[in-house]
């Protein structure tokens, strides 16, 4: 909660994730999205900023829909906290908007969705462009292999084969909303809607339906993979590259700003949908 005298400002963040070790502040002298907008909100405020985010990134992911809080005495603008803590950050943190929220708001606790998008190159050749915002595979993918099977795994579900092992989540049962694949051109989007998500869930599931959609395993492989509920059964974990929270949703009471969900390139493809 707010305590009195201070106001908890929430703010639209997004960043290209692959210069930092994830979104959490670590360590002295480890690079992170939270400890490098806390340090430019510090110098809009004239003090200490302390950031609590919707989702945490891990090292190598990018956002464009991260949402995050935090409390402070400073008065200012919204305008001045968007365009203050822009004039400060590097090129690859951006705040895209910030609103003045109730004390019983939270960034992390009441969020009731979150969404990802994973964005796959795929052609023969390695692309120059976007080589740290897509993940590239060189291999002939079957978008509509990989959509089927990806319907095995929306609904409410045991995720343990697609949890790593360093995960802290209490429980490995998640509700996944939608689980959509879909070709456009070279690129293939995974888009996956879920009310919370194991570490490493989503990179998991994209391992496991780019080796479906090469023809290495079966459609009905993702099914079995999910009932073995052990690991190893999935293969490797998927580049972190190609990864984005795209969207974070919350009760209409908040009246949060609404954006487009992104990334910035998909923008153009309105079969996506919102």
């Amino acid at each position: 909660m707010a305590a009195a005298g201070f106001y908890r400002i929430a703010l639209g963040v997004e960043y290209k994730g692959s210069r930092y070790r994830g979104w959490q502040r670590q360590a002295s002298g480890v690079l992170t999205v939270q400890e490098t907008l806390e340090k430019a909100l510090s110098k809009v405020a004239d003090s200490p900023v302390s950031l609590m985010c919707a989702g945490r990134t891990d090292a190598g992911v990018h956002a464009c829909g991260q949402v995050v809080h935090f409390d402070t005495q400073a008065e200012r603008s919204m305008k001045a906290w968007v365009m203050g803590a822009n004039i400060n950050l590097p090129h690859d943190v951006s705040v895209s908007w910030a609103k003045v929220m109730p004390a019983h708001f939270h960034a992390r606790f009441k969020a009731i969705a979150r969404r990802y998008r994973y964005v796959i190159y795929n052609d023969q050749i390695r692309p120059a462009h976007l080589n740290e915002e897509i993940t590239w595979n060189h291999r002939p993918l079957d978008a509509e292999r990989m959509a089927e099977a990806a319907q095995h795994l929306v609904g409410v579900h045991d995720f343990s084969a697609f949890r790593a092992g360093q995960c802290q989540a209490k429980s490995p049962i998640k509700e996944v909303h939608h689980l959509r694949v879909t070709r456009h051109g070279k690129m293939i989007v995974l888009d996956i809607r879920a009310g919370a998500f194991l570490h490493h869930m989503v990179r998991n599931i994209a391992g496991v339906l780019m080796t479906i959609g090469t023809g290495e395993r079966p459609v009905e492989w993702a099914k079995e993979v999910l009932e073995s509920r052990i690991r190893r059964t999935g293969g490797v974990t998927a580049h972190p590259f190609g990864l984005y929270l795209v969207d974070v949703e919350y009760r209409d009471e908040f009246e949060l700003p609404e954006r487009f969900i992104g990334p910035h390139f998909l923008t153009g493809f309105s079969e996506l949908g919102g």
